[in-house]
């Protein structure tokens, strides 16, 4: 467990530093900023590149929405669900911390103006509601655990799935970054947040709660509807 532990920690670890990393650093860096699609493609290089480093180890699921998501659908044993989600948790307000340190290098830092902090209303990017940020991360968490379930299912190719697993992620970015600034994941949203200190911490129980109910869902669908019957 000690390792799998590890694992999470550090792959929680590098999914906010090089996703929230690549958003706060570069996505509008003058006259080379990568935008939202250069983040979007970042979150999902995290995943692949972590997921073929140590998924072998823990499974690879850097978020607690997954691991619940998991759970449900019969991939990992309940018990195990809370020392990840500690891991996980642990290993993104760390790695937001790094990444506090490298932004405030730069004269006029500010982390209360966002630091990739997730939100909705007014803290939107794109000044979408409570209502649509719910049925956004509801249902891009539930895809998310339906295509995770199938990409690891014992009849997907071969050695593919952390490559579907981070194209899915940059999909989900590219679909939602204007609308919550995406989460589908409660430790890279603890992770910023907790720096940026106000609004982001008062909003904060949106991006656990919705993205655990949706990763629930999407675990419950993949095992009772597509996964093959082992009786």
């Amino acid at each position: 467990m000690s390792k799998r532990l590890c694992a999470e920690f550090l792959g929680t670890f590098w999914l906010v530093l090089g996703g929230c990393g690549s958003a706060v650093l570069a996505a509008a860096f003058p006259e080379l900023g990568i935008g939202f699609a250069g983040v979007a493609l970042a979150f999902g290089l995290t995943v692949v590149t972590m997921a073929y480093a140590v998924g072998h180890i823990s499974g690879g699921h850097f978020n607690p929405a997954v691991t619940v998501g998991l759970v449900a659908g019969g991939r990992l044993p309940a018990k195990d669900a809370v020392p990840y989600i500690i891991a996980q948790v642990v290993g993104g307000i760390a790695a937001g911390g790094v990444l506090y340190l490298i932004a405030s290098g730069k004269a006029g830092f500010d982390a209360s103006a966002g630091f990739a902090s997730n939100g909705y209303g007014e803290h939107s990017p794109g000044g979408y509601t409570l209502a649509a940020a719910i049925v956004c991360e509801l249902v891009l968490t539930a895809f998310f655990l339906i295509v995770i379930h199938g990409a690891t299912d014992k009849r997907a190719p071969a050695g593919m799935a952390p490559l579907a697993i981070g194209l899915t992620l940059t999909l989900i970015h590219l679909i939602s970054i204007p609308v919550t600034n995406t989460s589908v994941n409660p430790a890279r949203s603890t992770a910023v947040a907790v720096y940026q200190g106000s609004w982001a911490l008062e909003q904060l129980w949106v991006f656990w709660l919705v993205p655990l109910i949706g990763c629930a869902i999407g675990g419950l669908i993949y095992r009772h509807l597509l996964e093959k019957e082992t009786n």
